[in-house]
């Protein structure tokens, strides 16, 4: 049907038949031209043309990228018809024209000039734009890379992206704090005044491009320092397109795409920060996962190890259960990858950092306790991976439960053990850092050798000793605190009493000295002055008297007494 399209389009494109008529194959789709129309715009077929006037040239196109759409518009300008140019076909439409030689130098208002003034007035202002332009040169990149057509593309974008990094996608997770989610927000949106492009808010995508655009694009902005954690989240939505969306675990995969997901996470892995807590732990061990599925290269599954170990402290016990690969697999899970993540955690350990080692050791003992009733698993491995359990422990004051309970699955599971082979498992459990529940469960467990049976019951006799030794000792120390009580509050009594003292003979000396007074004042009364005193206490009487009212005033002289009149009886 589309070879009909085309065929029934190019008739129409030369209105007579003719022997100035000439036939072209473009993939296999005929188109008939009109010679002379054609030279007029085309340098390289009007040269050709003039050289060989009679020879067939049906395949004169043979070796021009081209696809027969492209071709059709080509063939429509030279013949005078009204060109649709879009996104979609500036590019191929650039390419064809430049090995046509379609140059102002042969014709005015070239179609070479036309597509180029197209692409840098609509294509290379928008994201978008410069976005689907670079898909449309995928089949014809090495053309587009010789025109400078990528280059302008990846420029454009990456200089967008550096002003206005949200165009690459939202980041994994929030790296400030909540007050300042909304400065987040606005941070990298630009001043209308300082807006020298378009900005697409709805941007397309730049994880539909292929690996051999996308890669060199992003590497670039990283480079001109675009924040990592936005180029992080267009690589994890390129790795969720290109990765996860195929069953690279299924055997059936066919092997052309095997092989592209195995360049693009080992191209992801690249460009990866290094540094802790630019991605999920969960996320990292995914992608390990795939990474050991597609059989990727040495330093890719190395560097996802590597950035695992910085924050195993994140992951989870199903994080480490990493499925075994190969058919002579020892047991279902990848140990080896454990032990390497675990040297990896240790060797970016900062001993400021408790917290994060006590719950690494707190992951690994439950990661035991989960693999020890794999039946597969041989006695050495399962040693190997206890004695890295007590390892991660070593320094945190934490006690041997977790060990014993892994112990005690692997010894259910494995009841075919000899003695000595019990006693070899149990060699890495510490007795003396057990609790006492597990010490008491330990002494009625049937599947513990003997020997460390009765090394728990001693352990335990010891700790219900100091249990012993400890209350008594509180005891004796709440007794001599109590006397140290008493003895301070008769101290203080002792005190009291002192100042109470020095009170009272205060007030002594001041009683004396106050009788002495007395004493003084006694005897100068007796000594004669009794009459004056009299005489002052008299007339301050009389004083006092006066002012009430209750006497007249008179000489002071005056002896003369009031006569009382007599009452004549009625």
């Amino acid at each position: 049907m589309a070879s009909r399209k085309y065929i029934e389009s190019s008739s129409r494109l030369s209105k007579s038949t003719s022997s100035s008529d000439l036939q072209v194959h473009v993939r296999g789709v005929p188109f008939t031209l009109d010679r002379d129309l054609l030279a007029a715009k085309s340098a390289k077929l009007a040269a050709l043309l003039k050289k060989n006037p009679r020879e067939d040239l049906s395949d004169i196109l043979q070796d021009i990228p081209v696809d027969p759409e492209t071709f059709e518009l080509v063939a429509r300008f030279c013949h005078g018809f009204e060109l649709d140019m879009s996104t979609e076909n500036a590019i191929p439409l650039s390419c064809v024209a430049y090995c046509l030689e379609m140059t102002e130098n042969h014709s005015t208002n070239n179609l070479l000039k036309k597509a180029l003034d197209f692409f840098e007035q609509r294509i290379i202002p928008s994201w978008n734009e410069s976005v689907k332009a670079l898909r449309t040169a995928e089949n014809i990149l090495q053309q587009a890379v010789q025109l400078g057509l990528v280059d302008a593309c990846a420029e454009s974008i990456i200089t967008k992206a550096l002003a206005n990094p949200r165009l690459l996608g939202e980041p994994i997770k929030n790296l400030t704090s909540d007050d300042d989610s909304e400065d987040n927000e606005n941070r990298y949106r630009p001043n209308t005044r300082r807006r020298l492009f378009v900005l697409d808010w709805q941007s397309e995508d730049l994880t539909t491009l292929s690996l051999r655009m996308y890669e060199p694009i992003i590497r670039t902005m990283i480079q001109h320092q675009v924040p990592l954690e936005y180029a992080t989240a267009s690589l994890c939505q390129y790795a969720k397109k290109w990765i996860f969306s195929g069953t690279a675990v299924e055997d059936n995969i066919s092997i052309y795409k095997r092989n592209s997901q195995r360049e693009a996470i080992e191209a992801v892995e690249r460009l990866f920060p290094r540094d802790r807590g630019f991605l999920p732990c969960t996320l990292l061990f995914e992608m390990l996962r795939f990474a050991i599925s597609l059989e990727a290269s040495s330093d890719c599954r190395n560097g996802f190890e590597m950035r695992i170990g910085k924050q195993l402290d994140q992951a989870t016990v199903k994080d480490l259960l990493i499925p075994s690969q190969g058919y002579a697999k020892e047991l279902q899970y990848d140990l080896d990858c454990v032990r390497r993540i675990l040297k990896n955690f240790y060797c970016n350990y900062t001993h400021s950092d408790i917290s994060g080692l006590i719950t690494v050791a707190e992951l690994v003992e439950d990661f035991l306790a989960e693999v020890a009733g794999d039946i597969d698993l041989k006695t050495s491995t399962f040693i190997s991976l206890a004695e890295m359990s007590v390892s991660a422990s070593v320094g945190t004051q934490r006690n041997s439960d977790g060990i014993y309970r892994a112990i005690d699955i692997f010894l259910d599971k494995h009841k075919y053990l000899t003695e000595s082979e019990r006693v070899e498992v149990c060699r890495v459990l510490d007795c003396t850092k057990m609790s006492p529940e597990a010490c008491e469960h330990a002494a009625q467990n049937k599947q513990l050798p003997l020997r460390v049976a009765v090394q728990v019951l001693f352990v335990g006799q010891l700790q219900l000793r100091d249990i012993i030794t400890k209350e008594v000792q509180g005891s004796d120390d709440r007794l001599r605190k109590l006397e140290e009580e008493e003895d301070d509050e008769a101290a203080r009594i002792g005190c009291a009493e002192e100042e109470v003292k020095t009170v009272m003979e205060k007030m002594g000396s001041k009683v004396m000295e106050l009788e002495k007074e007395c004493y003084e004042m006694r005897e100068k009364i007796q000594s004669g002055s009794c009459s004056r005193v009299r005489r002052e206490k008299v007339s301050m009487w009389r004083e006092v008297k006066r002012k009430f009212g209750c006497v007249s005033i008179m000489p002071a002289d005056c002896n003369c007494h009031m006569k009382k009149k007599k009452v004549h009886p009625r």
